[in-house]
């Protein structure tokens, strides 16, 4: 990579693990929640839904915003904003008042992601773009097992009480990213000079409804319904994995880590795979293979009954396939619009997707209170990697397609 792309590479795996982090707190701390303050499954789902659900409208409206001030700006106050956030749900007094932190919290979640994925498919090479953006992606699984390491360490030392707290403010660590991102981070000549050229010829800026224009919607929605499945089967599975773990298969917390680091190593492989195959055998493909697949290592989780030492095993391709797609997502949105509305419909589709992926972790936790909770993931994991899948059918390949100016 030359300079710029690799400080902008550097600044986004960061930011996106960071993120990851923050986010993968929650579900790691749910069943203590949910024992201190008396909270039922759907309840202590509706959090990370809320979580998610704010998310979309973040990523949206940064999407948004990141095309009229730029990128770089817009990615440094995404960050701040879910940092501060993170901070004060470890003072939270009570369930209340976490769902509200943890609903704020998401705005600045759902932009974080949006902006860094354009801004990381501006900035690099068309030829590389794929593995680049993709190779961001795995960021995520850094982060998450930070998390997971934090738990372990944390709950071996403090009380329940305590250690959730402890890793809520844990959450601010991202705040510092952005005095990095304002040494080594510049805007991408590709939106200034798109921007400048708009204003000296006395264009104005297209409004937020422009990618549900006619011209355009046809892909707007199927990316938008792509996203959709591929966040509400990840979703599904993420959020109840470690209560899942602990309730039906009964792991201790220090037990069930080593559980979650099979399924991190693997979700961190996949993210790599993907980042490559997106450059090698396309964006579409990678989408098609991976959410079939996704489909078959998840009923024999949660339905096939074994051991949990095989379990163990199961949970690498577990966490390959159900994450490895998300590699191709930024290259294959970034290809999808143009440049003067990149952020918006590249906000938008996925965090369309993840607003409505996000009512999975609840309707999951609500099913699990009439049917055994394996049977709920497992319900809501294969309807949406199928709508997944037929989404990604029906979209073209964006495989090498140079932005435009």
């Amino acid at each position: 990579m030359t300079a710029p792309e690799r400080g902008t590479f550097v600044a986004c795996a960061t930011g996106w693990a960071l993120d990851g982090m923050d986010f993968m707190i929650y579900p790691l701390v749910l069943g203590s929640i949910m024992q201190l303050w008396q909270v039922g499954g759907g309840r202590a789902g509706l959090a990370a839904t809320a979580t998610l659900l704010a998310s979309a409208i973040g990523g949206w409206l940064a999407g948004f915003l990141s095309d009229r001030i730029g990128r770089v700006r817009t990615l440094q106050l995404t960050i701040l904003w879910f940092s501060l956030f993170s901070l004060l749900s470890a003072f939270a007094q009570s369930f209340n008042q976490l769902l509200l932190f943890r609903t704020l919290l998401g705005f600045g979640f759902g932009g974080e992601w949006a902006v860094g994925a354009v801004l990381m498919g501006e900035v690099i090479r068309p030829e590389f773009r794929g593995r680049a953006v993709g190779s961001v992606q795995a960021g995520w699984a850094l982060g998450w097992g930070a998390a997971v390491l934090a738990q372990a360490v944390l709950f071996s030392q403090l009380s329940p009480s305590l250690a959730w707290r402890a890793m809520f403010a844990l959450g601010v660590a991202p705040a510092l990213l952005t005095l990095y991102i304002r040494r080594h981070v510049a805007e991408p000549e590709l939106a200034a000079a798109n921007r400048q050229r708009r204003l000296a010829a006395g264009e104005r800026h297209p409004p937020l409804a422009r990618i549900f224009a006619p011209d355009i919607l046809p892909t707007t929605l199927l990316a938008a319904f792509a996203s959709t499945g591929a966040q509400g089967g990840y979703y599904a599975i993420t959020t109840w994995l470690p209560t899942f773990l602990k309730t039906t298969r009964g792991l201790s917390v220090i037990g069930s880590t080593g559980y979650l680091a099979t399924l991190i190593a693997g979700s961190f492989a996949g993210y790599l795979a993907g980042a490559w195959l997106a450059d090698r055998i396309g964006r579409r493909m990678l989408f098609l293979v991976f959410s079939a697949a996704a489909i078959v290592i998840v009923l024999a989780y949660t339905q096939i009954p074994i051991p949990n030492r095989a379990m163990l095993v199961l949970g690498f391709p577990l966490g390959f396939f159900a994450s490895g797609y998300f590699s191709g997502f930024g290259p294959f949105l970034t290809e999808l619009f143009p440049t003067a509305m990149r952020g918006s419909g590249q906000g938008f589709c996925y965090n369309f997707g993840r607003g409505v992926g996000a009512l999975f972790p609840t309707l999951v936790g609500y099913l699990a209170e009439i049917i055994p909770l394996a049977d709920a993931i497992a319900v809501f994991s294969v309807i949406a990697y199928a709508v997944f899948f037929l989404a990604a059918f029906a979209l073209p390949e964006t495989r090498g397609r140079a932005l435009d100016h």
